[in-house]
């Protein structure tokens, strides 16, 4: 059974780091909110890709933005075929992504 519009993107489905910059009540969620909720995840990401090119190889840097793409689109994949737009899709792969890669910090 399909998602209705209006219960996509909401913070239902997106999980942010910490929950801190989302509304207080259900509502649409924008691009900008779920990044600025993931700073912390988002800059450990550029950090290990940035320690990965300067003391490994490029490749290294390459395999760990694979990785990333790959969870993305398992993450996408798997809210699509639940009935989600492709808009909560995108949204809530990135915040899955971003959250889930924090998992015990």
């Amino acid at each position: 059974m399909p998602m209705r519009p209006e219960h996509c993107v909401t913070r239902n489905h997106i999980d942010v780091w910490h929950h801190k910059a989302l509304p207080s009540g259900p509502g649409r969620v924008r691009l900008r909110t779920v990044l600025r909720g993931s700073l912390v995840p988002i800059l450990v990401w550029i950090g290990v890709a940035a320690a990965a090119y300067v003391l490994h190889d490029p490749v290294v840097t390459a395999v760990l933005g694979g990785v990333f793409a790959v969870a993305f689109l398992v993450g996408f994949g798997l809210r699509r075929r639940a009935g989600h737009s492709v808009r909560c899709c995108a949204y809530g792969a990135l915040g899955g992504v971003l959250d889930k890669s924090m998992a015990g910090l």
